[in-house]
């Protein structure tokens, strides 16, 4: 089954999360919709690689919301059997003094072209561990410090160890995010100095080869975002033959970063947006942070109506989406329309379904998806509600929202919690409808069907994000603060809008954006000759779409880091 894989060099991308398919619930979010897009891109390109990941049997979780729009948290559980082929390799990570085994799943991504990625899924549910350990790869982001720092064991070390024992050949190692920064250091144990070759003071390990062999890819400015553990914790836990000392040294000494461990042990680091990036260099002084801004997989998040005339109108538009950029000179305006309403009537039908609402078609939908929680500020669009009703009044609108808070976020449930209740406030008045347990399945209908993609982030936290990408994918022009890759993709007026300035306050971001509504938006989709909403629709496609996608990226990251 491997043995097309084994073979040839691969780079090992490792990442907690993956989305690949709607049905196998092993994401939580960006990240791993942006891995997931990753790996497919990977096997249209058919560059060597082989992704390693968790089974998250449990999944992240269900999303279910009561009537006063508080989330309530199921899990999620699949059956990897279905979806995927048991790999006979076993390894063992040594976890609190006892052995824990490690087996994988075999997922194949298969490419536009032929080309086939392997993706392993790893998995401790085996007879030869305990309960307990049975369930550290059930639960995405689940349990405490303790559970994390275990599981992140397993994805590393486990990771490194069962690609050996399955015979691939890694040439390069690819951390997603600090999750699988103990990659490195299996790394470093595999390339440990002979001991009576170490002179006093000298490192054990041959850390500069170590770092030739990796790159790592940080995506997230939130302090939040990077898992941080005591030492205390790590050696009560962690296997006692491996030098925690060393560790130290590498991971900071009041606690075990893993960004910043795996910023010691990657020669190649980047940022996901090139404001990210700066970011970045800020936060980590003393390294640097390079910029390869994320992009979307073309075939995957375009709609079914825009793959038909993509591929009548611009040949080869999967393989090179960059030939995208002919969208406005190949394709009619006549077809860019009824491409779109094609898309909207089953995002329409899609609400429905889900919620018992019927929105109508020609009125604008305005769509907000993403993780619920402080810094997205979701509930921007809301904060004058009488201005809002106005607004509406002379430009009829429609709203969806949809995304998930994290179970620990209390902050993000109460947000969805006001977004119901604004819900509420405006009903008869502007149709507005929540959308639970956001999924692929439902993030397609919505970047495919909407006329405006909003996004409202407090800046500098928005890393990058590729909703909008999606979006521009359909010739959905996005309604966006100037940050991540919107910095790069906002032509004002052509591509979109922004909303403020770089550095707009909070309160100013609101007016400007009820302003951009009631004065640029609004009136240019309402006007009665419709040429200029759809040149916008065009240049959304031509411009962003035909460079903000995976492939381009991929390409960079093949040149860039991996084989520098």
């Amino acid at each position: 089954m491997l043995e097309a894989f084994i073979h040839s060099p691969r780079v090992a991308y490792f990442s907690m999360e993956i989305a690949l398919r709607n049905e196998i619930p092993t994401y939580a979010g960006g990240l791993g919709v942006l891995a997931g897009d990753m790996v497919r891109s990977a096997a249209d390109l058919m560059l060597p690689m082989v992704a390693i990941s968790l089974v998250s049997r449990a999944g992240y979780f269900r999303q279910r919301i009561d009537e006063q729009g508080r989330q309530q948290e199921l899990p999620d559980y699949w059956q990897p059997e279905l979806w995927a082929k048991p790999l006979d390799a076993k390894v063992a990570v040594t976890i609190e003094g006892r052995a824990v085994w490690i087996s994988a799943w075999l997922y194949l991504v298969e490419g536009i072209s032929g080309g086939k990625q392997p993706v392993l899924l790893l998995d401790t549910d085996l007879n030869e561990n305990t309960a307990e350990d049975r369930e550290l790869t059930h639960y995405l982001y689940g349990g405490d410090n303790c559970y994390r720092l275990k599981q992140e064991i397993v994805l590393g070390i486990g990771g490194v160890r069962l690609l050996q024992a399955l015979g691939f050949s890694i040439f390069h190692y690819h951390m997603n995010e600090g999750h699988s920064a103990f990659l490195g250091v299996e790394l470093l144990r595999r390339h440990a100095h002979p001991a009576n070759e170490v002179r006093s003071g000298e490192p054990h390990y041959d850390i500069p080869h170590v770092r030739e062999m990796c790159s790592f890819t940080t995506h997230t400015p939130v302090e939040a975002g990077h898992d941080s553990f005591d030492y205390d914790l790590l050696n009560r836990i962690f296997d006692s033959s491996f030098d925690i000392a060393s560790i130290r040294q590498l991971a900071g000494n009041e606690a075990l970063n893993m960004t910043r461990l795996a910023l010691n042990l990657s020669e190649y680091v980047n940022g996901v947006a090139k404001s990210h990036a700066d970011v970045s260099n800020k936060m980590f002084p003393g390294y640097q942070v390079h910029a390869i801004t994320n992009g979307v997989h073309p075939l995957t998040w375009a709609a079914a109506s825009f793959h038909e005339i993509f591929n009548a109108r611009v040949p080869g538009w999967h393989h090179e989406p960059e030939l995208l950029i002919r969208a406005e000179c190949c394709i009619s305006d006549e077809e860019i329309r009824n491409a779109h309403l094609d898309a909207k009537k089953k995002l329409i039908n899609q609400v429905y379904d889900l919620t018992g609402i019927r929105l109508a078609l020609n009125i604008p939908i305005i769509s907000f998806a993403r993780r619920m929680t402080a810094y997205k500020r979701p509930d921007m669009l809301f904060s004058n509600i009488e201005r809002l009703k106005e607004i509406a009044k002379k430009y009829p609108i429609q709203i969806i929202m949809s995304g998930k808070a994290h179970p620990s976020d209390a902050g993000g449930k109460a947000l969805i919690e006001a977004l119901h209740g604004y819900e509420k406030q405006l009903e008869g008045i502007i149709p507005t409808v929540y959308l639970p347990d956001y999924n692929l399945a439902i993030a397609h209908g919505m970047v495919s069907g909407s006329d405006v993609w909003l996004n409202t982030p407090l800046r500098p936290y928005e890393a990058s994000g590729t909703s909008g990408m999606k979006a521009a994918l359909n010739g959905v022009p996005s309604l966006s603060i100037l940050d991540g890759w919107w910095i790069e993709g906002c032509i004002e007026g052509i591509t979109g809008w922004a909303i403020g300035s770089l550095t707009s306050t909070n309160g100013n971001d609101a007016i400007d954006l009820y302003y951009k509504l009631e004065q640029v938006v609004l009136p240019l989709y309402y006007h009665e000759d419709n040429s200029g909403w759809t040149k916008v629709m065009k240049y959304a496609i031509s411009k962003n779409a035909s460079y903000f996608n995976s492939h381009r990226m991929m390409r960079r990251y093949l040149i860039e880091a991996y084989t520098r």
